[in-house]
């Protein structure tokens, strides 16, 4: 089923981000198939992994935080939650301040996992091995790599597709080995490794915000 948005409040945000970024305007097909998918995903009640290296390991996180919790607007929880958070005893203090939130797990946050992984087993299979545990047909791993050529990248993103699993790159300009693994790859500009992290950072924010107001936004 295709991911149809809610035009009036996601268009303002997309108007915006052009605006603000119009070096990103040459991106906006593939950067607009990046919603689309990642919305699919979400909407289908897929889960969505995200992993990197560096700067792209704290943005990893960084998406998730955008995500798995609100980013700009409130996301009031079903009233059948509610009522069930009620009827094990909840006063309300649950049902006011807990909000909705997008499955969004991070593949660099667990030391201990990663650390184990990498001893085990091999440093470049970090990723790869989280796949394996967490990664079912129709979730979507979401890769952010500067050169797109990071061996654990690859190796988590060649996993996935085994799986079954959507995938989805953010890269520079050159897109790297991870183009001809991903089903949208970003090839978002910059000069330097911190310039094309900073494109990153840009396109995901809107990404997030996109997503968040097509399903919230009244």
């Amino acid at each position: 089923m295709p991911y149809v948005a809610d035009s009036s409040p996601t268009t303002r945000i997309w108007a915006e981000f052009y605006e603000d970024n119009p070096s990103l305007k040459a991106c906006a097909g593939t950067i607009n198939m990046a919603w689309q998918l990642l919305g699919d995903v979400l909407n289908e009640g897929g889960q969505v992994l995200v992993c990197g290296n560096g700067g792209s390991a704290s943005d990893s996180e960084h998406i998730a935080g955008e995500l798995a919790k609100p980013c700009a607007l409130a996301r009031p929880l079903s009233e059948e939650l509610r009522s069930a958070l009620r009827a094990v005893g909840d006063d309300g203090y649950l049902g006011d301040r807990l909000q909705g939130g997008f499955s969004v797990l991070p593949l660099v946050s667990q030391a201990a996992l990663i650390t184990a992984i990498a001893n085990d087993q091999g440093g470049d299979l970090i990723f790869a091995q989280q796949v394996v545990a967490y990664g079912r047909a129709g979730d979507l791993l979401w890769v952010l790599s500067t050169s797109g050529n990071s061996p654990n990248v690859i190796h988590a993103l060649r996993t996935a597709k085994a799986i079954g699993m959507k995938t989805m790159g953010f890269g520079g300009p050159s897109g790297g080995e991870m183009a001809r693994l991903c089903d949208v790859v970003v090839r978002l500009p910059g000069a330097s490794v911190p310039a094309v992290q900073h494109s990153h950072q840009l396109t995901y924010h809107a990404l997030c915000l996109a997503i968040e107001a097509d399903r919230y936004a009244s």
